[in-house]
């Protein structure tokens, strides 16, 4: 995947000055760059002498990382490179200004690093950030545009490290466990499982104020792998606010996520990246064909191989969980046919049938047949988000999709005995309401189709 700097490129016109390019190296490679997620670690306090260590210290955290789930599931959907900045001095500066300086034996230092990378921001000691917010940017533009995650790594064997768009670590006591919590909140925005304080508190994949179990977010999870809804504290803001789990990483290092934060990691993977490596055939214009044809995908499979595909042919279901077939004359009619795919993603790390958003990827191909045999193949890939909610609900509940291609997107609900009870047409882009006041009481099942393929099926609640 590619992540533009479209809003950055007036800070780079004021430090481009100032950029340098540096040695990139690629230390994970699971494929093709514009397929896979972008993760790029930048070393501060390393000078030219030091930077076999700036690897060494790299691939532990890519080892750390990816020996987690849910990285580990989906290892192949990252490549991680490294970009070798050099700094005139090692390590990183501790002015010794926090006001808890008391609790740590760290000796006062100014250090020429490049990134200008020190402690005691804010006013906390352990709180260690690179100041030279714009500096990152450049070197980034410079060296590696096409990131989607960037994680700044320090020389430094104190503890010590932080989030915001770019999170950093040290490479002390725990520097792994911190950089993996800082990118749950960079790359998936998710939250501090420990009171963050007032100005941090909102709603999030893994913070609420809503104690309804029926209608919190993580309502699939309840009284599972340890999922509940727990208060913060008991007095001020924070009883207000409530967390999914007890020990998850968010909450202290040195435990893994919780299944709330693995589902948003997860989704998040999704988003960025689709499970579609590869597709035959792209484009093919022939005088004739001959038959069968084949038709295929390639794709990223999680480690527990939870992809699941749906052919469709013309409209009827063609074949299930399999990445080729083949088309023989007798399946197809005179004209225009069109076979489509659909790929989505059954593992059980997600609980799908009350969780707001569906990623689902299709391939679909035009096949023009004539009596001289096949004519024409095109092929088109498109990528929906498709989100339903609330869950239950009470008079009607609300869809949104977006598409990479504009596409004839409709919802049939049908009840429990099969009887169609509602079919409608979806807009991309805008938030489709669907009036469930004619309906009584009960389960139901949305279908969603773009043309003839199903891409998604959900039950809804009515109470």
């Amino acid at each position: 995947m590619n992540k533009p700097l479209l809003s950055l490129l007036l800070l780079l016109v004021v430090t481009v000055s100032f950029s340098q390019t540096f040695d990139v190296e690629t230390i994970k490679n699971a494929g093709d760059n514009d397929k896979r997620i972008n993760l790029v670690i930048l070393g501060d306090g390393y000078t030219a002498s030091e930077l076999t260590d700036f690897e060494t210290d790299a691939a532990n955290f890519v080892s750390a990382i990816f020996g987690q789930s849910p990285f580990s599931e989906y290892s192949d959907y990252f490549n991680v490179h490294i970009i070798k900045v050099i700094s005139n001095e090692s390590g990183a500066n501790h002015p010794g200004t926090a006001t808890d300086e008391g609790s740590y034996n760290v000796p006062v230092s100014t250090v020429d690093n490049y990134f200008g990378s020190t402690y005691d921001g804010f006013g906390s000691h352990r709180l260690l950030y690179a100041p030279n917010y714009s500096l990152i940017i450049s070197v980034l533009a410079d060296n590696f545009p096409e990131y989607d995650q960037a994680l700044i790594l320090v020389n430094s064997p104190y503890y010590g490290g932080s989030g915001g768009e770019f999170p950093v670590t040290s490479t002390g006591t725990s520097a792994n466990e911190i950089a993996i919590h800082e990118i749950g909140h960079s790359l998936v925005d998710l939250k501090d499982e420990y009171y963050p304080g007032d100005y941090y508190a909102e709603e999030g994949i893994n913070m609420t104020q809503e104690t309804d179990p029926s209608l919190v977010k993580w309502t699939n999870w309840i009284g599972s792998n340890g999922v509940d809804i727990y208060q913060y504290c008991t007095t001020g803001s924070c009883a207000s606010w409530y967390r999914p789990h007890q020990t998850c990483k968010m909450r202290y290092l040195g435990y893994p996520f919780c299944a709330v934060c693995k589902e948003g990691i997860i989704e998040k993977i999704h988003d960025l990246v689709s499970p579609v490596d590869s597709f035959s055939p792209t484009n093919l214009s022939i005088e004739t064909s001959t038959f069968p044809v084949s038709f295929n995908v390639s794709l990223i499979n999680p480690s527990t191989n939870t992809l699941e595909t749906i052919w469709t042919l013309n409209g009827s279901t063609h074949s299930t969980n399999v990445d080729i077939i083949s088309i023989l004359e007798a399946d197809v009619n005179n004209g225009l046919n069109s076979l489509s795919v659909a790929i989505t993603d059954n593992t059980s790390l997600q609980r799908i049938d009350s969780h707001e958003t569906i990623h689902v990827t299709t391939v679909t191909w035009s096949i023009d047949n004539t009596t001289l045999g096949i004519t024409d193949i095109t092929a088109e890939e498109n990528q929906f988000s498709i989100s339903l909610y609330p869950n239950p609900t009470n008079n009607a509940f609300y869809v949104k999709f977006d598409s990479f291609n504009s596409s004839n997107v409709r919802l049939e609900l049908t009840s429990m005995d099969g009887k169609q009870v509602l079919s409608t047409r979806l807009e991309s882009g805008i938030t489709n309401t669907i009036n469930l006041n004619q309906q009584a009481a009960g389960l139901y099942i949305a279908n969603i189709y773009s043309d003839s393929v199903l891409l998604a099926r959900k039950k809804v609640i009515k109470k």
